[in-house]
């Protein structure tokens, strides 16, 4: 018997490759001369349950075939992978920064290039809408767009450090691969030579626990030879138990230990399947597996199938869980997905919505920014839909951003308008502000000013600028003129000294009693008065005081009332004229045009009203009603040819 083992082994020695198929193909045949299956349903039922169980282990022999090439990839389970979709520009690059200074550069590369793609995909967005605004803002054609992103140089600084790290990580991986590779094809080569009936069997132990311990420190292989390179270890293991003549007693112990190691696993794994979170089952579950393999040696015939059952069902149902957990992941995928359609259709309608302010449009603008921050925070959609829902949202903002600036294309023509009739008045301020004129000029330069608030806006880039020269050029005329001014209030208030001084002769003044002598002497009082000039403004109550001595005189003096009012008026006007005040000559006016209308309504109907009373019948005689409004009618008349002598005084001060 144990020649007939010998021989088989031999044969297994020369052809590695084959003989798993092989004992694969002889166990299927085994199983089809044992189990009848009549049915169809009930053979269809069996294969679709031994596919869904050999997906379970497909997934974790990948995930550790994957890991086994690079064992820091084991170390990425520590790190959480976060929806860095949901992350500002400003986040994505804190987050880099953190994971780039850690060591494990294998175990933060998923995690970067999440980050790398979100980053992008709202970097590119942003550069879009800047050039678009470039586009519709530049003046010059032959321009080039140009835009510089502090964020975005620091998002290269901490990728171009990660990537370096990489690409050293890579290379020593390289060469390690290689040579553990050859190693670990040396152990299987050495596990096949153990097989030697002359050998003693404590030295052949010996040889055997040697060899398992340089296998389970020889390091990663490459990911593509795991699968191959552990099946033959296995098998020659295996075979070492099985076929040689080993001590019997060491054999159980073994095989005892082995059982009581993988029953402990079973029994670990059955924990997890209660385990609420469902990836850190599935991590342990990995690591189970692998120890399950790579660890722990075979168990004995007996206990094999029953074992590897147990193990791989309870597998199968937490992969089964974990298959939920991304179903339940799609779900909330495909629930994002409805809140991105959503989102886009509101920025379809904004970019529809037409508005004519600049205020307005920055409400809008607000209004985009903020559904664009929805939008990103809004999750992961389903990957097959994930480019075309970006399409969309690119679509519509790009859309938005086209109909706004059709806008500003419309008042930009507006703008250079504005900004040329600015460019006159600074031109005319610049001619004018040298000026002496003051009395001529002045009021040119405050019109120049009421227009230059009554134009609208002006291209930014010249805004500053052209304010700038504007307001110097009116500035410096006002300066000349408040110096002029100062240069002027000296005579005013020498010109306040004298009337002062001359108040105290006016009231010493006795008439003589001789009207005419009396008349030119008050009238040479007033142009005296006249000759001193203008007093500041704030001591121009001096003026009150000098036409009170006048009404005094004057009430002394056997003048008519009209000769009165119209001394006192001319001597008014007089006192206007002198101060430049056109503004209150102008109301003067209005106010005897006014008073003229009165007094000629009011002489209307008093002459109606006498008509009434002498087209009576019975009236022989004007009765004292009659007398009293002709009365009353003479003296509106009178009054009537004071207010027009008043209005023709002061139109003839006009025309001088």
């Amino acid at each position: 018997m144990l020649e007939e083992k010998n021989d088989n082994l031999q044969e297994a020695d020369g052809k590695v490759g084959i003989e798993i198929s092989d004992s694969i193909e002889n166990d299927a045949i085994e199983t089809s001369d044992t189990v009848t299956a009549p049915e169809n349903e009930i053979e269809s039922a069996d294969e679709t349950e031994e596919a869904n169980h050999q997906t379970a282990l497909d997934a974790i022999t990948n995930s550790n075939a994957e890991e086994s090439e690079d064992e820091t990839l084991k170390e990425r389970h520590d790190i959480p992978m976060q929806d860095y979709d949901t992350f500002s520009m400003d986040a994505l690059v804190d987050e880099l920064k953190k994971l780039v200074n850690t060591d494990k550069v294998m175990s933060v590369k998923d995690h970067i290039e999440e980050i790398k793609k979100s980053f992008l995909l709202q970097y590119n967005h942003l550069i879009e809408e800047k050039k678009e605004e470039f586009n519709a803002s530049k003046e010059d054609p032959n321009e080039e767009f140009e835009y510089h992103s502090p964020l975005k140089s620091k998002f290269d600084e901490y990728y171009n450090i990660f990537r370096e790290k990489r690409n050293v990580h890579f290379k020593h991986l390289q060469t390690n691969l290689k040579t553990n590779l050859e190693n670990r094809l040396a152990i299987v080569e050495e596990l096949k030579e153990l097989i030697n009936p002359q050998e003693n069997i404590k030295d052949t132990l010996k040889h055997f626990n040697d060899l398992r311990e340089r296998w389970k420190n020889a390091g990663s292989i490459p990911k593509d030879k795991y699968n191959h390179v552990w099946n033959n270890y296995h098998f020659h293991v295996e075979n070492f138990y099985d076929y040689l003549h080993l001590d019997r007693e060491a054999r159980d112990l073994d095989f005892k230990y082995n059982l009581d190691q993988k029953q402990k696993i079973i029994a670990r794994v059955e924990e997890l399947v209660n385990e609420t979170d469902i990836s850190k089952a599935f991590r342990e579950l990995q690591d189970l597996h692998r120890i399950w393999k790579e660890d722990i040696g075979p168990v004995s015939k007996e206990h094999r199938d029953v074992i590897w059952n147990k193990f791989s069902e309870l597998t199968k149902k937490i992969h089964d869980k974990r298959e939920l957990l991304f179903e339940s992941q799609r779900a909330n995928e495909q629930q994002n997905l409805e809140v991105k359609k959503e989102i886009i259709a509101k920025i379809e309608v904004l970019g529809t919505e037409k508005v004519n302010s600049h205020s307005q449009w920055l409400l809008q603008i607000q209004k985009v920014e903020a559904l664009r921050n929805e939008f990103f925070a809004a999750g992961k959609v389903p990957s097959e839909v994930n480019e075309e829902t970006w399409a969309a949202f690119k679509t519509a903002v790009r859309n938005f951003n086209s109909f706004k600036n059709s806008f500003y294309k419309d008042i930009k023509k507006d703008q250079n308008d504005n900004l040329n009739k600015k460019m006159a008045l600074v031109a005319k301020a610049k001619e004018l502000q040298e000026s002496t004129d003051f009395a001529a000029t002045t009021p040119i330069m405050k019109q120049i000013q009421e227009e230059w608030k009554q134009i609208g806006h002006v291209p930014k880039k010249y805004s500053d600028k052209i304010w700038k020269e504007f307001k110097d050029a009116c500035n410096h005329y006002f300066d000349k003129l408040k110096e002029h001014k100062s240069e002027e209030n000296g005579d005013e208030v020498a010109a306040f000294d004298n009337k002062k001084a001359y108040l105290d002769i006016l009231r010493a003044y006795q008439l003589t009693g001789d009207h005419k002598t009396d008349l030119d002497a008050i009238k040479q009082h007033i142009e005296t008065w006249k000759g001193f000039g203008k007093v500041p403004f704030s001591r121009r109550h001096i003026e009150g005081k000098f036409n009170k001595i006048l009404d005094a005189l004057f009430e002394k003096l056997s003048l008519s009332k009209k000769e009165t009012e119209m001394m006192r008026f001319s001597n008014r006007i007089d006192s206007l004229s002198e101060s430049n005040d056109t503004r209150k000559l102008d109301n003067e006016k209005i106010f005897l045009m006014r008073k003229i209308e009165e007094v000629q309504n009011e002489i209307f109907q008093l002459e109606n009203n006498i008509q009434f009373f002498t087209n009576t019948k019975n009236a022989k005689k004007e009765n004292s009603i009659v007398l009293e409004v002709r009365k009353n009618i003479a003296i509106h008349k009178e009054s009537l040819d004071v207010w027009k002598d008043k209005l023709k005084q002061l139109r003839n001060l006009g025309q001088e």
